[in-house]
C-alpha cells in the first residue's frame, strides 16, 4: 500500500516518461499548500528555459494569498510570458502527478490564454 506522495510520484514519473518520449519542451509545476511553481525546461539536457512561482516579489506584492486560483492564474500568465520572450510558444503540460482542477487547472489556463499551446 503506498501513500499519497508516492502515488502522485508514480503518476508523475510515467508522464515525464511519456513527454521524454515526445522530446517537447515541458511546462513543469508544482504545488504546496502556499505557493504554486511552473518552470518551462527544454526538451534535451534539462535546462530551465523559464520560471514563475508565488514566492517572486512581483507576484506577492499583487497577492494576499499565494495558494489559491488567483495566484496560480497570476503565475500562468507570467511563465507565459518569460515563455515567449525565451521564444518557446508550444509546451507538454507536466501535471507532477498533480490532478487537473483548482490551482493547476486555474494556471494551465492562464497560460493557455496568454498564448501557450498545450
Amino acid at each position: 500500500m503506498s501513500n499519497k506522495i508516492e502515488a502522485r510520484q508514480r503518476r508523475s514519473r510515467k508522464t515525464r516518461a511519456r513527454i521524454a518520449e515526445q522530446k517537447a519542451v515541458r511546462l513543469a509545476i508544482h504545488r504546496t499548500n502556499q505557493h504554486i511553481y511552473a518552470q518551462v525546461i527544454s526538451a534535451c539536457g534539462g535546462k530551465i528555459l523559464a520560471s514563475a512561482s508565488t514566492i517572486e516579489v512581483e507576484v506577492r506584492k499583487d497577492l494576499s494569498n499565494g495558494g489559491n486560483a488567483a495566484a496560480a492564474a497570476v503565475v500562468g500568465k507570467l511563465i507565459a510570458e518569460k515563455a515567449k520572450a525565451a521564444g518557446v510558444s508550444q509546451v507538454a503540460f507536466d501535471r507532477s502527478g498533480f490532478k487537473y482542477h483548482g490551482r493547476v487547472k486555474a494556471l494551465a489556463d492562464a497560460a493557455r490564454e496568454n498564448g501557450l499551446q498545450f
